[in-house]
């Protein structure tokens, strides 16, 4: 069993038949659930999983970009 992150509703689940990354629905709130932990039994939000995702993608964005800034300007220093 497991409570539902928006609802609190209690999820009756046999765990041993999850895998993480399984999906579930709230039967209360009607929210699609994602297993994230098996021990303890743990859910997340589908959307809260999206979110996380792409802060994830935008670090990795921003990281990339900030080392084409420190190419450009070795190169400009270079040049000099």
């Amino acid at each position: 069993m497991v409570n539902c992150p928006n609802c609190d509703a209690v999820i009756d689940v046999d765990e041993d038949d999850l895998d993480e990354g399984d999906s579930l629905t709230c039967d209360e709130c009607g929210a699609d659930l994602s297993v994230t932990g098996l021990d303890p039994l743990e859910v997340e939000t589908e959307e809260d999983e999206d979110e996380d995702e792409e802060e994830e993608e935008d670090v990795d964005y921003d990281e990339e970009d900030d080392e084409d800034e420190e190419e450009e300007e070795t190169e400009e220093e270079d040049w000099h």
